[in-house]
């Protein structure tokens, strides 16, 4: 290949992501792929000559573009998926080209995610000691950091080298977290052999934070049958409601039990930048750890999650092995990115961080958070303004659980409709939302991460999810506009 070739290839790709990202509002959301179409990415044969870039592209644009996710849309509301930022996308094909590994040595990736990582530390106002934080792939890699850093304190303080003993020499390690926890806690904790059997859910109150009196009643019950308590996670927006637990009286707590107190800030952490709801997030910055994803609400192109901590030589002592062969006699007193976690061959994850951040500003950044939480609130008044419909919880991040509710239905058909529509409304095309259960009863939830979306797409969230529950209940859509 010359370099006018991939040249010529490079500006075609710049088109067709260009051509594509530009008409994304105006194509469905989302559409299942047509069984031709699937069936002919599953059998595509391995070639047994190459292709050249030009065909390539061909079959990108004809088998691939076409059918997204639909999380590039301003109309997308499911999950936790953001559109990517285009800078970041750029930024994506630099780092491709350059490939290092970012596990350490001399070279411009290594001190630029050092800078991001205390750049997103100081979006959320966490400590950020001097290698206190590494990118990973994302929070559920960070959790696992994180909660491999919180295992190895609790196993020095008990007098155990975990790392060489192994957790047979200690007493059950025992964490708590809510019914509302992410699922990547329990994985970490299972991962790390502390079993799922000693992650405990400790009560909620009424709106969905962990209650500090439930939490300190486990802890003493576990210290009474010879059980080692040593971490509580706390939630900086749960996935199901967007809920922020109140972290001085967790910290409180956690410091005279000498808990590790970990904060769950995947989705929500980044909601400190906007002034409205900033208050929510008091205590954040006196969590041990915290892990956040950068590839949710700042847009960076998937994957990029953070993990920051208060101890770097606590986090170091976690993970670092140096075997002769990767030496490195000039790596400063911080040593290499590999020290910190359990990743060897690191991605250069950095430069999309710092094209997705530095392209708009803090103030830019934090004016896109603003817009998404203020919009959510505003679904919230047209759900509470609905008498079909019902709000499950207050909004206070950008996440809005609710439910398809009219009079004369009783609670077993209400969750059979609401378990059902969010495919409905996601086969409508126009629209995407998914669903969730809370306190027992199915629900859908939007969740609002992009910064193009406008009122009058969540108006149009409101009209679909009507006309699809017409379709489910045989009775008229007599919503009207919303």
């Amino acid at each position: 290949m010359t370099s006018e070739d991939f040249r010529s290839a490079a500006h075609a790709a710049a088109d067709l992501v260009a051509d594509y990202l530009e008409g994304l509002a105006d194509r469905p959301v989302w559409q299942p792929m047509a069984a031709a179409d699937r069936q002919a990415l599953l059998d595509l044969p391995l070639p047994e000559t190459g292709t050249d870039l030009d065909g390539l592209l061909k079959t990108v644009a004809e088998q691939v573009l076409p059918a997204p996710m639909g999380n590039g849309n301003p109309r997308f509301f499911g999950w936790v998926n953001s559109a990517p930022q285009p800078a970041g996308v750029l930024a994506t094909l630099v780092a491709s080209a350059m490939n290092p590994s970012s596990a350490g040595g001399d070279h411009a990736d290594v001190h630029l995610e050092r800078a991001v990582v205390r750049w997103i530390a100081e979006l959320v106002g966490f400590p950020h000691p001097a290698g206190g934080g590494l990118l990973t792939s994302g929070t559920s890699m960070a959790t696992i950091v994180c909660l491999a850093a919180a295992r190895n304190r609790a196993a020095l303080r008990a007098g155990v080298d975990v790392r060489a003993e192994g957790l047979a020499a200690l007493p059950p390690l025992v964490g708590y977290v809510t019914g509302e926890t992410h699922s990547c806690v329990r994985k970490a904790a299972e991962l790390l052999g502390l079993g799922s059997r000693h992650l405990r859910t400790v009560a909620t109150d009424a709106e969905g934070r962990l209650d500090t009196a439930a939490l300190e009643a486990a802890i003493a019950e576990d210290r009474a049958a010879g059980r080692l308590p040593f971490l509580v996670v706390a939630s900086a927006g749960t996935v199901g409601t967007g809920a922020v637990d109140a972290f001085h009286p967790i910290a409180d707590l956690a410091e005279r039990e000498g808990l590790w107190m970990h904060v769950d800030g995947a989705y929500g952490a980044f909601g400190v930048l906007d002034p409205v709801i900033a208050h929510r997030y008091a205590g954040m910055d006196r969590a041990d750890s915290l892990a956040l994803d950068p590839h949710k609400w700042l847009g960076v192109p998937v994957d990029c999650g953070c993990a920051l901590v208060r101890d770097t030589e606590g986090l170091r002592g976690t993970f670092s092995l140096v075997p002769s062969y990767l030496r490195d006699e000039a790596a400063g007193s911080l040593g290499w990115f590999s020290e910190y976690g359990t990743e060897q061959t690191r991605p250069f994850r950095s430069l999309k961080v710092w094209a997705s951040v530095a392209h708009r500003g803090r103030e830019g950044v934090a004016a896109d958070i603003a817009h998404t939480t203020a919009l959510a609130r505003r679904l919230g008044e047209l759900v509470e303004a609905d008498p079909a419909l019902e709000l499950l919880a207050p909004v206070e991040t950008s996440i809005v659980a609710f439910r398809y509710r009219p009079a004369g239905l009783d609670g077993e058909e209400l969750d059979r409709i609401n378990r059902e529509l969010p495919a409905a409304v996601q086969l409508r095309g126009r629209v995407f939302v998914t669903g969730a259960v809370l306190g027992g009863h199915e629900m859908l939830r939007a969740c609002l991460l992009n910064a193009t979306t406008t009122e009058a797409d969540v108006r149009l969230l409101v009209d679909e999810v009507h006309a699809a529950a017409a379709g489910l209940t045989g009775r008229p859509d007599t919503s009207g506009p919303a």
